[in-house]
């Protein structure tokens, strides 16, 4: 029996925990669905994500409120995915902070990854009525972005890591908290969405450089805060391993003249096991497999998906 397609089956509201992880530091997680943060400087709030509607995006700021009143100067989205930044309008942020490449991705792709999204989560689209249009970075940057947040509150550091979930990922670091909003590069106990990805760059030197950080609380894109170096190291290492197994897979079954399919069932086989009860793994996996079939094939950019796209490749893995 062919499965749902994607999301589009999860209907549950779930249940929506603010962390406050140090002073000023604040990190929204809800079982899985997209992670939020945000941190207070001396006059002011940084936003990390803007959730997929404005509708949505209140309700996260309203439990913020909860805690500051100050006014959002910055909000800072970590690439370029519907589900990320299609809220921002709700922020009033004077500065809207995006890597280059996002920018560019956002022209070149976001109407499509806006249809394709919507298809896929339609849950997460509150409202869908209340987006106003696509959300357009006013400032970006290549490598650094840094922030100085004013009183003895030390600096929070945006940086580009390197090629990953997207070509435009950034992170944000505060130093001196030891605190990593990391986005979707790292996942704690939540499967990984690498549609768009660049797995070979992620698994390797992306990883490497934000490993190097060496932060003792991480906020992944998605799942648990991770509490500890213990746990960070263990949220990092999960997110290698499931890239690992699928690059060593896929080329496998490339290499022996097997099929897309073929490829997809190695790589279910192999990573369900420690993988499958975590969220969104069933509706991931088609479009992760899909994309490094592709990208082992030579095709260096991600293919654009479509809502048409979308439902191919799941009627020809899943269905």
């Amino acid at each position: 029996m062919a499965k749902p397609f994607a999301s589009s089956a999860d209907l549950g509201e779930k249940q929506r925990t603010l962390e406050v992880l140090a002073d000023g530091v604040y990190a929204l997680t809800a079982e899985g669905d997209p992670n939020v943060g945000a941190v207070e400087g001396e006059d002011f709030v940084v936003c990390f994500e803007a959730l997929a509607t404005p509708v949505a995006a209140r309700e996260w700021l309203a439990m913020l409120r909860e805690h500051t009143d100050k006014p959002v100067r910055y909000l800072v989205l970590s690439h370029y995915h519907a589900v990320r930044v299609l809220g921002a309008s709700a922020f009033d942020a004077d500065v809207i902070v995006a890597h280059d490449n996002t920018r560019h991705l956002i022209a070149e792709r976001g109407l499509q990854d806006w249809e394709s999204e919507f298809g896929r989560m339609p849950r997460l689209f509150k409202e869908p009525e209340s987006i106003p249009g696509l959300t357009q970075p006013t400032a970006t940057f290549s490598d650094r972005f840094t922030i100085d947040l004013g009183g003895d509150r030390g600096d929070l550091e945006l940086r580009y890591c390197g090629r990953g979930h997207t070509e435009g990922d950034i992170v944000a670091w505060l130093p001196r908290q030891k605190v990593l909003f990391a986005g979707d590069l790292v996942e704690a106990q939540a499967a990984l969405y690498t549609g768009d990805a660049f797995h070979r760059d992620w698994a390797s030197g992306t990883l490497d450089a934000v490993a190097a950080l060496g932060a003792e609380a991480l906020v992944g894109g998605r799942g648990a805060v991770a509490r500890g170096r213990d746990e960070v190291d263990a949220a990092i290492a999960q997110t290698r391993r499931f890239l690992q197994v699928m690059i060593e897979s896929v080329g496998r079954i490339q290499q022996g003249g097997g099929t897309l399919k073929d490829a997809f069932e190695a790589v279910h086989a192999e990573l369900a096991p420690q993988y499958g009860r975590w969220p969104i793994f069933e509706h991931c996996l088609p479009f992760d497999v899909s994309r490094l079939w592709d990208e082992l094939s030579g095709i260096e950019r991600p293919v654009i998906w479509t809502a048409e796209r979308d439902q191919e490749v799941w009627a020809q893995l899943q269905g």
